[in-house]
């Protein structure tokens, strides 16, 4: 199957609203390629994330959990993060983020897949990592505002957390389902 025609839509005014480290926002007006116009759309702008399923050497997966204010609720995820500008690659970062959320790294990675968060609106990817055969490696590095709890779940107890809706990260959720129709759960 090819991919669809490309049909890019043209800029007429663009200008920023706001330029902080977790929002940033542009209102553009845009003319679609028949001619007609959007007066009011905005782009929120995000750097690269990562994400990371993480298995150790006695195949058990390593998750996190933390509570997100935007739903109120403290939810089970991958490791996770925002990828920095000193990281020397996303595999980098996703190592990094491993390490920091968890204190667990080596083991043999490989990318999973590489989604677009909402690319209706948002301008980031986000890039999934499968680490096979992790061990702990030391403690967890906390940024000064982050609380997280690592946990060790089966095959069948992430499964279950995926049919009951209790990852309820779609960015998490979608590499795990991935794994799980490669490699079973």
């Amino acid at each position: 199957m090819e991919n669809p025609k490309k049909r890019n839509w043209k800029v007429l005014t663009s200008e920023y609203l706001a330029r902080k480290p977790w929002f940033t926002v542009r209102h553009e007006s845009i003319e679609l390629p028949d001619g007609r116009r959007i007066p009011d759309y905005y782009v929120f702008e995000y750097p690269d994330w990562v994400n990371v399923i993480a298995i150790t050497k006695e195949g058990k997966f390593v998750f996190i959990d933390q509570y997100r204010h935007g739903l109120g609720e403290t939810d089970y995820e991958i490791p996770a993060g925002v990828a920095e500008p000193d990281d020397a690659s996303m595999l980098a970062a996703a190592q990094r983020e491993l390490a920091e959320e968890t204190g667990y790294g080596g083991g043999q990675w490989r990318e999973l897949m590489v989604v677009a968060p909402n690319p209706s609106t948002q301008n980031n990817l986000t890039y999934c990592y499968l680490a096979t055969g992790v061990e702990r490696l030391g403690e967890q590095h906390l940024d000064a505002t982050e609380d997280i709890r690592v946990h060790l779940f089966s095959g069948a107890e992430v499964r279950d957390l995926l049919e009951s809706g209790r990852i309820r990260q779609a960015l998490m959720a979608a590499p795990l389902w991935r794994y799980a129709a490669e490699y079973g759960l």
